[in-house]
């Protein structure tokens, strides 16, 4: 059995964190057969587990799904850390699900920025403050500004620097200025690229590691390209992985990667929840040979 909760060095003993996709059958349902196997293959590369988050379609999700899923991967009991995705609009709604994986045995918590509502220093600081007092759990901020319309500001590092719980940052806003910033406003916290293609610029500026799309499709590679990028060796192999991570990003996020592991034989479906469809992809052949370029490495 697992031990509950990882302490935050432990945590960081893990550089690479697959965000892992919901797999789905072809009547909508959650596919927990698949689910079980995914969970292996990323035990067996030794890669934290993100469970719900963006990538894992978690707001396409009812709260039973992700009830249901937090407690399915907790009984799987998996040898490597699990954190689970916070994030949403109503504030009283995402501590009952802190509230929640509070009981569950998982090893942090991701807390993204509220959605939509696009506050400013003082309402992200209420935000952020609320949830981290709400649990003990190490937790990692989510900068993605893309999906949740507003950019955490660096000052709120700073006000949120008295939590002993504020662990990490996933920076994904693609903006190298960006992540130095976050690093003068707070140099004790570990900040982790939510960019794959990123990762080697990332490191060079000090990153501990990188929050993953590519690892749901190859755990082993994209370990082993953490690994490399984090020591800075084998630059040769920068511009393959970019060209073949460009190919997952083609189209909205996850519907490359779940086309890409339905072709391995890893997913027993593409679907995705709506309005998300593996429709938009129109041709695979992309997919398909960064697939061939990117298993050839092992």
């Amino acid at each position: 059995m697992k031990s509950h909760t990882l302490l935050s060095d432990q945590l960081s003993d893990y550089p690479l964190w697959t965000a892992l996709v919901t797999p789905f059958d072809a009547c909508d349902q959650v596919d927990y057969h698949s689910l079980e196997q995914l969970v292996a293959q990323q035990v067996e590369a030794n890669n934290g587990i993100l469970l719900l988050g963006s990538t894992g379609e978690g707001l396409a999700l009812t709260l039973a799904e992700q009830r249901k899923i937090v407690e399915f991967v907790c009984a799987l009991a998996p040898q490597v850390p699990i954190m689970v995705a916070v994030g949403g609009i109503n504030l009283s709604a995402q501590l009952e699900w802190v509230e929640f994986c509070n009981t569950q045995n998982i090893d942090a918590l991701l807390l993204g920025s509220p959605l939509y509502a696009k506050p400013g220093v003082v309402g992200q600081t209420q935000w952020f403050d609320a949830l981290l007092c709400a649990t003990s759990l190490p937790c990692m901020l989510y900068n993605v500004p893309g999906r949740s319309a507003v950019a955490i500001a660096p000052e709120v590092l700073t006000n949120l620097a008295h939590h002993d719980n504020l662990w990490a940052l996933k920076e994904a806003s693609g903006d190298i200025a960006t992540f130095e910033s976050f690093r003068r406003a707070l140099p004790e916290l570990a900040i982790y690229s939510g960019d794959d293609a990123l990762l080697p610029y990332f490191a060079q500026a000090g990153a501990a590691g990188l929050v993953s799309v590519a690892s749901n499709a190859w755990p082993a590679q994209t370990a082993e390209f953490v690994r490399r990028a984090l020591s800075g060796t084998s630059p040769n192999l920068f511009t393959t992985w970019a060209d073949a991570i460009s190919s997952l990003f083609a189209v909205a996020n996850p519907i490359p990667v779940k086309t890409l592991m339905h072709l391995q034989g890893n997913l027993a479906t593409p679907h995705l929840r709506p309005p998300l469809t593996h429709l938009e992809l129109t041709n695979n052949a992309a997919l398909s040979a960064a697939n061939e370029q990117i298993l050839s490495w092992n």
